[in-house]
């Protein structure tokens, strides 16, 4: 199989540029998901990636469409291209507070949750999401990140790390223990 195709277009062309992918034969659904970027110095936002494949017998080929949207940015949805993308376009919404505009999945109930349990608050796939589980319960490992590193650091003349805590864990100060 060849490398992939990567094209960056521009969120107001988003539903023009799957549409003409569609027409060069890449028909096949794949996935859409987010990558969160909000923390990014310039252009913080999201980057909405669209995975399609042609499936034509002897020349497989796939392509990536990326566009980047600020936070709190709708995007057109792509259910009326591909009715199968409602099912991404439901878990991208409910874990990275992605909204798209148009949505339809046949049921008439818009983006609902997908796979997160009823009452549940946030966006857990944002970077800015405060793993609470972590703070109440302990590391299922043999050791918590960062521990085990004081002995070797002694027996080798350095002084011991400090504990490292692992991205999205709150400090001490975060909620009860």
């Amino acid at each position: 199989m060849s490398e992939a195709d990567t094209r960056t277009v521009e969120a107001r062309q988003w539903v023009e540029e799957a549409g003409k992918a569609k027409g060069e034969g890449y028909d096949f659904f794949d996935f859409l998901t987010a990558v969160d970027h909000l923390d990014a110095a310039d252009d913080p936002g999201f980057d909405v990636v669209l995975h399609l494949y042609d499936v034509t017998p002897g020349a497989l080929r796939e392509v990536f469409l990326v566009t980047r949207i600020p936070d709190d940015a709708d995007l057109p949805s792509l259910t009326w291209i591909w009715p199968g993308a409602a099912w991404h376009e439901r878990e991208t919404h409910e874990m990275f507070g992605i909204g798209f505009s148009g949505f339809t999945d046949s049921s008439g109930r818009g983006l609902r949750p997908l796979l997160l349990p009823d009452g549940f608050e946030g966006t857990p796939l944002r970077k800015s999401f405060v793993l609470a589980s972590r703070a109440s319960k302990p590391w299922p490992g043999a050791k918590e990140p960062g521990e085990g590193a004081t002995a070797h650091a002694a027996k080798a003349g350095r002084a011991p790390r400090r504990k490292l805590q692992p991205p999205g864990v709150p400090d001490e100060s975060w909620g009860p223990r």
